[in-house]
């Protein structure tokens, strides 16, 4: 009886780790009524790959116009809400730039990111174009410019910095 106690708390802790660990939430598809968290516009009407956001205790995520912006949120230090999972499009799966498809997201922490193309965003700011595999990264990166990374290794600067609209030539890809 004097080990039942201890057991069982060991045994609660470890459902507790398991619960926690399944309680990310899964990727919500874009609906007409989604806005940009930054901006507060109709997220369906920009082209270019999106985010999500889902921070603890929210039922619905934050949405982001651009990747770009996702991962401003993310790496901002003004931000202190407890992310649980950023979802962004894998635009090896999307149809095109402006025809993104359903069910293609992934999380940011598995995507590779190409940074520095001359790829425009959904808000007009350079965009930080999200992958499932690297080839289609590298691939894209040979053809628009920039250079692949992973989310860790995208420096604050290439998303935190502000942008000199002036010197950007709006193109999209494909």
């Amino acid at each position: 009886m004097k080990y039942l106690i201890p057991v069982m708390l060991i045994v609660l802790a470890a459902c507790k780790e398991d619960q926690a660990a399944s309680q990310i939430p899964n990727p919500v598809e874009l609906t007409p009524e989604a806005a940009g968290h930054y901006c507060q516009m109709v997220i369906l009407e920009h082209q270019g790959p999106k985010a999500q956001a889902h921070l603890e205790g929210m039922l619905a995520p934050l949405w982001f116009s651009q990747v770009r912006d996702g991962i401003a949120y993310l790496k901002s230090p003004e931000q202190s809400a407890e992310i649980s999972v950023l979802y962004v499009n894998d635009m090896g799966q999307a149809t095109s730039w402006t025809e993104l498809g359903q069910g293609n997201w992934i999380t940011a922490s598995d995507a590779y990111f190409v940074v520095g193309s001359v790829a425009i965003g959904g808000m007009g700011a350079p965009e930080v174009v999200p992958f499932g595999n690297q080839a289609d990264a590298e691939e894209f990166a040979a053809e628009h410019g920039g250079k692949t990374m992973r989310l860790d290794d995208i420096p604050v600067d290439a998303v935190l910095a502000p942008v000199d609209f002036d010197s950007i030539t709006l193109e999209t890809s494909e």
